[in-house]
């Protein structure tokens, strides 16, 4: 069952991994600009949601308490929600990418990026209304969120995919701010509180 969990969770990365691109060549210095506008925004928010998950990944192991783990994902899963805003925020403050459709463009991935946000802010809820005195019936209540969790990561992630594509992709690749945040080295701050 944690096992299914933390598959969940490595699906719902997905989507931020949207934003972080590959490759790229010489692109307009406008697209540029707004690109690096965007990424320095998003970077902390890509470290904050690696290490959200880091935290569930580590606490689902199968001897881990229920209120261990109710406690665990509920603020991880705060965090998520959190970072996902704030990547939805620098979005729209940065404007619309100097391309063509680029208020759409925009526009649709606030959307999505804010619809991120408030779907994991109800897994928070969720996890937040378990019963960890019962075990089974905890982990029956962690098995909806798990599967609330792979709907999320499997939902459309089409407006991320379109604004990291042409130009804009290619200028977002270039940008050390939406690069994939690598493996943390030191322990994150959140541990048991």
């Amino acid at each position: 069952m944690n096992k299914k969990f933390a598959a969940a969770l490595s699906g719902g990365a997905v989507l931020v991994m949207a934003l972080s691109g590959c490759g790229g060549d010489d692109s307009d210095d406008k697209v540029n600009d707004w690109a690096k506008t965007v990424c320095d925004q998003v970077q902390p928010q890509l470290k904050k949601i690696s290490d959200a998950n880091t935290s569930i990944q580590r606490q689902t192991a199968d001897n881990s308490k229920p209120a261990d783990v109710q406690r665990t994902d509920s603020r991880a899963f705060q965090q998520i929600s959190d970072a996902y805003k704030a990547m939805g925020t620098a979005v729209d403050k940065a404007g619309a990418p100097p391309v063509d459709d680029g208020e759409t463009t925009q526009r649709e991935a606030v959307k999505e990026l804010n619809d991120s946000s408030a779907a994991y802010a109800g897994l928070k809820r969720q996890v937040d209304g378990l019963d960890t005195k019962d075990q089974a019936k905890f982990a029956d209540g962690l098995k909806g969120v798990a599967d609330e969790l792979s709907k999320i990561s499997r939902s459309g992630d089409q407006s991320l995919q379109k604004l990291q594509s042409g130009e804009v992709g290619k200028a977002m690749a270039k940008q050390p701010g939406c690069q994939k945040p690598g493996a943390s080295n030191t322990a994150s701050p959140d541990a048991k509180a």
